[in-house]
């Protein structure tokens, strides 16, 4: 009898583990998948395209408020939890849900789901949602492009949409991010690597994905592994960075997957050293040292500039960040806040009494963002209710710190500042060292 199994999942690391491990696994049928995190991807189905030999129909994905009831409709022995940035309290709630229900809680690791590769890689992580990933990712790959190296960047998945279609995307130009029909989430992880130059894939079918890097048209010598939320890396790596947020102390080590990251990398990150507390900092610094004390660690900042510092001071201001940074990621503090203290404005506007639709239903699923309003786009209706959202808000600017200029996508008809940032390293050491040492050990001419 094959075991029975349900995937709790997120559209993202629910299908690679099913890829890697249960397809075409004559010991298991996979009878559902859960959907949480991202609104509206319930409903749908893994396509029978992609999901193999056992599974002509396809496998339904249902709601995760479903999952008591589906395993005890189908019987099931197994349910694996596979999505990421969530706290052990929820981890463990899941648990009990499952097993109140009869079945087991599985958690896949590395070993099982971990794709090795013919060129070297380098995987960039984190602890949690928001800590600086993006920014460490172009300085890795802005170093090794700048000794003559062809990167091609793969990016852990948002599948939002036909999921045949995303089984393996490249983007090259930004005329791709049109093309695929890409969400604002995921412009805002494709569109800076495009711009500065190197190739970047992502989509659904992780393998398939990796050897069509491996051999990209316009030729790959590394592979730079762009993590998502702080799920640890989809492939085997060479080099492991994991960067760390001091605004969030204790976090690194409370919150799955984001531990096994900090457990397992060859560099850590404290990022966000120009604004976080002492206290803070002193906190990450020991969690590190205590469970990864062979570790590099890198001391670094995000300092952050805007185009227009007028809009900002003496003003009252609303603040847009990156949705999943303040969704799942719980984040008080981003760029943005950073960007109004520092250039003087005279107060942040509350979004929360002007927004609609399903702005509206965020806010109540996630009740403590707070005064900032989260730049989600998953949808057309979404975006539409973004644009109403911000032109009702009673403000005299808007500071947008979103990883993209938001204003290409959304209509904003107040004055308007980005917001950016970099990351940079304070002493040593840093990732010109370190990047150096890479090459010279995996890269040797």
């Amino acid at each position: 009898m094959r075991k029975k199994v349900i995937i709790i999942g997120a559209a993202g690391r629910d299908f690679h583990n099913f890829n890697t491990y249960y397809r075409d696994n004559d010991l298991y049928e996979v009878v559902a998948y859960t959907a949480a995190q991202i609104p509206d991807i319930e409903g749908r189905k893994y396509p029978a395209e992609l999901a193999g030999r056992f599974y002509p129909k396809g496998i339904p994905i249902y709601a995760e408020n479903d999952l008591p009831a589906l395993i005890k409709e189908h019987k099931v022995d197994d349910c694996v939890f596979s999505y990421s940035d969530v706290s052990y309290s929820k981890v463990m709630t899941l648990s009990a849900i499952v097993h109140s229900a009869g079945a087991n809680f599985i958690l896949l690791g590395p070993r099982d789901t971990m794709v090795r590769s013919v060129k070297p890689v380098i995987s960039v992580c984190a602890t949690r949602t928001g800590c600086g990933k993006s920014q460490t990712s172009r300085k890795v790959i802005e170093l090794l492009m700048s000794k003559g190296l062809k990167v091609v960047a793969v990016r852990h998945p948002m599948p939002y949409g036909d999921l045949v279609r995303q089984k393996v995307q490249r983007f090259a130009t930004i005329e791709d991010l049109a093309h695929h029909e890409c969400t604002i989430e995921e412009m805002e992880e494709y569109e800076p690597h495009v711009v500065r130059g190197n190739v970047i894939y992502a989509g659904v079918d992780y393998e398939a994905i990796l050897r069509a890097a491996e051999n990209d048209p316009n030729g790959c010598d590394v592979v730079v592994w762009d993590g998502g939320n702080n799920d640890f890396s989809f492939y085997l790596p060479d080099l492991s960075i994991t960067v760390t947020d001091p605004h969030r102390p204790g976090t690194e080590v409370s919150y799955f997957p984001g531990e096994v990251n900090l457990r397992t990398s060859d560099v850590v990150v404290i990022n966000k050293i120009d604004s976080a507390s002492p206290e803070g900092i002193q906190i990450v610094r020991e969690n590190i040292a205590r469970v990864n004390p062979q570790a590099i660690v890198v001391d670094a900042a995000s300092p952050i500039r805007v185009d227009d510092p007028s809009v900002i001071r003496g003003k009252k201001v609303l603040v847009i960040e990156d949705g999943p940074t303040l969704t799942h990621g719980e984040m008080k503090l981003g760029a943005g806040i950073v960007a109004a203290r520092k250039y003087g404005a005279a107060a942040c506007v509350d979004p929360r009494p002007f927004v609609v639709g399903k702005l509206a239903e965020t806010f109540r699923i996630y009740p403590n963002i707070g005064q900032l309003l989260p730049a989600m786009g998953y949808g057309d209706q979404q975006v539409r209710d973004l644009e109403t959202t911000i032109a009702r808000t009673d403000c005299e600017g808007v500071i947008v710190a979103t990883p993209i200029d938001l204003r290409r996508v959304v209509r904003i008809d107040k004055p308007s500042t980005r917001v950016y940032y970099d990351l940079q390293e304070i002493g040593d050491p840093n990732f010109t060292q370190i990047i150096d040492n890479f090459v010279r050990t995996h890269l040797p001419k």
